[in-house]
């Protein structure tokens, strides 16, 4: 069995494969851009764990980032019965403006803060969820790539990841931002 072995050439051309500086690679892995250039030129002979971390990052370029990796695991959400008053204090409560509105286990709606400001003349200390709740979020699976929910987040203000048809996360700009 022949073993790949990593040598300053093959870094060299993964990394320009991948579009990188020799300087964006260097700050990734937590070296100088100097010591990558002596990496590449093979003029020095690197630990073990430099190599390692410069083609973690190398390698994490290649894998494609699913909805799994970029959402947010606890789902805030609140029921259609619920008193519109309780949801507008765990909205500022989280600092979050929209949450899905279940009914028993499945997701029925959605409430955004801009629903909320456009029925503020209807006292919300009278309404409950259902009275002005939307349409549900989207729904995409975990291993779809991020890209499907970038694509709807242009349209709607959440967009709900789920896996075998349970919700499992929720994917906002915010998280988007993370990246």
């Amino acid at each position: 069995m022949a073993a790949n072995i990593v040598t300053g050439k093959y870094i060299r051309d993964l990394r320009e494969e991948h579009g990188f500086s020799q300087a964006e690679l260097a700050e990734l892995a937590g070296i100088s851009q100097a010591h990558i250039a002596k990496i590449e030129s093979e003029k020095v002979d690197p630990r073990l764990s430099t190599v390692n971390r410069i083609m973690s990052i190398l390698s994490v370029r290649d894998r494609k980032i699913t909805c799994r990796d970029v959402m947010t695991r606890n789902i805030i959400s609140v029921h259609a019965d619920d008193p519109l008053e309780k949801v507008i204090g765990i909205m500022r409560q989280f600092a979050i403006s929209q949450v899905p509105v279940l009914h028993g286990k499945m997701i029925v709606g959605s409430l955004r803060d801009s629903s909320i400001v456009r029925n503020v003349h209807r006292n919300p200390k009278n309404l409950k969820v259902k009275d002005i709740m939307e349409e549900p979020f989207p729904v995409v699976n975990t291993s779809d790539s991020v890209e499907m929910p970038t694509a709807m987040l242009d349209f709607h203000q959440a967009v709900i990841v789920s896996e075998n048809g349970k919700p499992m996360g929720i994917i906002t700009k915010s998280d988007l931002l993370n990246l």
